[in-house]
């Protein structure tokens, strides 16, 4: 179906770019983009329907369901992605963050949630302030997992490590954007690291290097995805070094494929972690495995 000359109206242009393969809401995604909008105006194309199309948004449209219909992810063409209730500029240079890793985040948040107070013991310690909770996201990408962390508890002290410069660059420019306080460093997982952490969390790549689902995501940055023959290289490094930067009692938490959970409890407790569990998605799937550092 072509495209309808110019003066094209909204709805043609919406039902126009549902016919090139794309489902109704990246259509009015991308109408939306074309219309220099932002994509919480959905409602904004049903009242305008009848309005015409510049001729500027006509060749902006036309490119970008291009893009779309080839396979690239709606948030590089739009250059946003909301997470955790944050609005993130993402590109190719970083993985698009996912639904699914906000079960991460809302397991994390609950490990971290302050401890009640002991009336009977405020006055003593008063002149104590508490120590500060020290939290590090591992492979931090769009610094998605980071910033929701410091966004919701502006308390913590949030750290941040990528072994990509290009995802670092974007991970700050989120930061700053959002005005969230996040230190960022560039490193190998824990091997530049000083210091414990009372939360270790990563979303790492756990994809086997075989996998035919890579294909799907050609767009995105390989390193960030495949780890291995059977996807867990990466995962383990990390399961291993995450012990020596720990605090007693602090935790470790990963993101790993549908099938991964029991493979990960197992690394986990064989590194000599306490109390490996796993957490379901919204799907019912285990998405996330996490792990106790033994307390003194």
């Amino acid at each position: 179906m072509g495209f309808p000359q110019t003066p094209a109206t909204v709805a043609q242009a919406v039902h126009w770019a549902q016919a090139q393969s794309l489902d109704r809401l990246d259509a009015q995604l991308l109408v939306l983009h074309a219309l220099g909008r932002g994509q919480e105006e959905r409602a904004w194309l049903l009242a305008h329907d009848t309005d015409t199309l510049p001729e500027a948004a006509h060749a902006t449209l036309q490119a970008t369901v291009l893009r779309r219909a080839t396979g690239e992810p709606l948030a590089y063409i739009t250059g946003h992605k909301e997470f955790f209730g944050l609005d993130l500029r993402v590109d190719a240079r970083v993985l698009v963050p996912r639904p699914d890793t906000e079960t991460l985040v809302e397991w994390a948040l609950e490990l971290l949630a302050p401890a009640p107070i002991d009336a009977a013991s405020t006055t003593a310690t008063l002149s104590t302030p508490p120590r500060a909770t020290h939290v590090l996201d591992l492979g931090t990408g769009s610094g998605a997992i980071a910033l929701a962390l410091k966004h919701t508890r502006p308390d913590l002290q949030v750290s941040a490590i990528d072994f990509s410069a290009d995802a670092l660059a974007v991970a700050q420019a989120n930061a700053v954007r959002l005005n969230l306080d996040v230190a960022f460093s560039q490193g190998s997982w824990l091997g530049s690291v000083r210091g414990r952490f009372d939360l270790i969390v990563s979303n790492p790549p756990y994809i086997a290097s075989a996998d035919h689902h890579l294909a799907a995501l050609k767009h995105e940055p390989l390193q960030a995805l495949a780890s291995g023959a059977d996807g867990l290289d990466d995962i383990r490094a990390i399961v291993r070094q995450a012990g020596a930067h720990l605090q007693p009692g602090g935790w470790l938490l990963l993101e790993h494929g549908y099938d991964q959970a029991s493979a990960v409890r197992t690394l986990l407790a064989d590194a000599g972690l306490q109390h490996a569990q796993s957490r379901r998605d919204l799907a019912g799937i285990e998405r996330c495995s996490g792990a106790q550092q033994p307390g003194l």
